[in-house]
């Protein structure tokens, strides 16, 4: 199976980034502060990287369909992203294995801001029910 996952975007705004710092207890300025993100330089509340994990995540579960559950995921975070940014995931998909009643699709993540600029690349593996359109080949979009 090869392909591309279907492109999954985001634009970040304040509440967002307050209430994803609240309900992770992170309590660091910088990602709902403005006047403090821009004295540490920044033009704007930084997005954080536990989120961008989550937007991979939702990406590729939104393309993988009901009945998928993700096995693994890994990112690094290499630019920053604020709030007001649009983000966008792309994937491409490199490989499918059987596991039973799943299917085992390996898919490589990317995360760019609305310059172009890769703020996250990532890895997942997503287990697919074995006969949905995915474990078919079917919802590629490439």
């Amino acid at each position: 199976m090869t392909g591309r996952i279907t492109p999954y975007t985001v634009r970040t705004n304040h509440v967002q980034l307050f209430r994803f710092s609240a309900v992770t207890w992170n309590a660091h300025r910088i990602h709902y502060d403005t006047a403090y993100a821009r004295s540490e330089g920044y033009p704007e509340v930084l997005v954080q990287s536990h989120l961008h994990g989550c937007f991979l995540a939702n990406a590729v579960l939104a393309w993988a369909g009901d009945g998928a559950t993700l096995r693994t995921l890994r990112w690094t975070n290499r630019g920053i992203a604020v709030a007001g940014d649009v983000l966008t995931v792309t994937g491409t998909v490199t490989g499918s294995e059987p596991d039973g009643a799943f299917q085992l699709v390996t898919v490589d993540l990317e995360e760019h801001n609305q310059d172009g600029d890769l703020c996250t690349p990532g890895h997942a593996v997503v287990a697919v029910p074995s006969g949905s359109s995915v474990s078919r080949g079917a919802r590629s979009d490439g």
